[in-house]
């Protein structure tokens, strides 16, 4: 009983952690894709899904369309009406573009 337990607590860790990476590579290629230099998109990306949780980048995801750039992703966090997206958000575009943050 005891092994079934940990299997099953290492197969969530395990999918959550892959898409966590899977969300991050998401906004990171969205970014790319909109015109923005690899270096400040990775930034953007990692301090979002840090911060972020994974049901917060989903409601960020429904924007996609639109949020190919950083404008794009400012937008759309303001759409969600969610504070601690639009200010993640808008602190990552602003502090990795300007290349104050790694």
């Amino acid at each position: 009983m005891l092994k079934r337990l940990f299997t099953l607590i290492g197969l969530v860790l395990v999918l959550w952690a892959g898409a966590t990476l899977y969300a991050g590579w998401r906004i990171r290629s969205a970014l790319i894709e909109g015109g923005m230099d690899a270096r400040p998109a990775t930034c953007m990306a990692k301090r979002m899904v840090k911060r972020l949780s994974l049901l917060q980048l989903r409601k960020l995801e429904a924007f996609q369309a639109e949020s190919a750039t950083v404008g794009g992703f400012v937008r759309a966090a303001r759409r969600i009406d969610d504070s601690e997206v639009i200010l993640v958000t808008t602190t990552s575009a602003a502090l990795c573009t300007t290349g104050l943050a790694n």
